[in-house]
């Protein structure tokens, strides 16, 4: 029994497969064009740098066009998602895109304290203290284990440098 599928609103099945496969058509094109620049000929001593990955990038195109070509033929007009549930996907795919770009910028430790606190708290809905202690726990953690253990420095912020780390 149906009551409201009005409510039941969002992009259609078809719409987010067309999107997704033009977005990975996007990357092929970028890893062809930048294959191109770095060389797919053979050099002195073998393949250039662009040559595996030029094909690679052909390929990737390839394999997207097919999938376009189906996914445009078949008549799937069912709902992918409801607006609701994309919210609920955005909020976790958002601060997980702002986190990997302000790394380069913050380092990874300074990054991962906010990133940790954030979503405990605000997803969590932990209180303070165990925010507090796990989100400077697990920096210190990681800290110890890669950089003084295994020796692997991981990348590293101003505040890192500040500290001497």
């Amino acid at each position: 029994m149906t009551t409201g599928s009005s409510s039941k609103s969002g992009p259609a099945h078809k719409l987010v497969e067309t999107g997704i496969t033009l977005l990975i058509t996007l990357f092929g094109v970028i890893v062809i064009i930048g294959s191109l620049k770095a060389g797919i000929n053979w050099g002195a001593e073998g393949p250039r740098a662009g040559f595996f990955p030029f094909y690679i990038g052909i390929f990737i195109v390839a394999s997207s066009a097919i999938n376009l070509w189906n996914g445009l033929r078949e008549n799937n007009d069912e709902l992918f998602a409801e607006w609701g549930q994309l919210r609920q996907v955005m909020s976790v795919v958002i601060p997980t895109a702002i986190y990997v770009g302000a790394m380069p910028f913050t380092g990874l430790y300074l990054a991962s304290m906010i990133f940790i606190a954030w979503f405990m708290r605000w997803l969590g809905k932990y209180p303070w203290l165990t925010v507090l202690a796990v989100a400077l726990g697990m920096p210190i953690v990681t800290y110890l284990i890669f950089e003084r253990w295994f020796l692997v420095p991981l990348p590293k912020g101003p505040v890192e440098e500040w500290l001497g780390l």
